[in-house]
């Protein structure tokens, strides 16, 4: 691998493991990280008020994490990589994982998403958390 690539890999890692901390601190019970198949993968599956939740973490660096905004259109924002084909990709991974755990069609779900903004020069990090998403 590239130092790119393990560069990529740990920002990653280091973004789901502050989506987690961000989730329980916000009073959601982590039940598992990086459910994979084949054809999808889902970073967190969490649960609040019994609904059972799908986050996708998307996570970028920054230099300068006081330019960003919910609204703003001040650069890259992680969470439009949360294309049609990787919604699709997700859909898949969720209805998997409610079949081989035998979940109840009439459970409540949905999908998140939360965009993690890092400055890890300074050792710093921003949230921006997408609820209720149509996937």
């Amino acid at each position: 691998m590239t130092d790119r690539t393990n560069e990529h890999i740990a920002v990653g890692k280091l973004g789901e493991d502050i989506a987690c901390r961000y989730l329980e601190e916000h009073h959601f019970s982590v039940i598992e990280r990086n459910y994979r198949k084949q054809w999808g993968e889902i970073d967190i599956i969490a649960k609040k008020d019994r609904v059972l939740r799908f986050v996708e973490v998307k996570t970028v660096s920054r230099k300068n994490l006081d330019t960003i905004s919910g609204e703003s259109g001040h650069g890259y924002r992680p969470e439009e990589n949360v294309h049609p084909k990787k919604l699709k990709r997700l859909s898949r991974a969720v209805q998997s994982y409610l079949a081989e755990k035998d979940i109840s069609a009439e459970s409540q779900w949905q999908f998140d998403v939360l965009a993690v903004f890092l400055d890890r020069d300074k050792k710093q990090a921003r949230v921006r958390f997408l609820e209720n998403l149509i996937l």
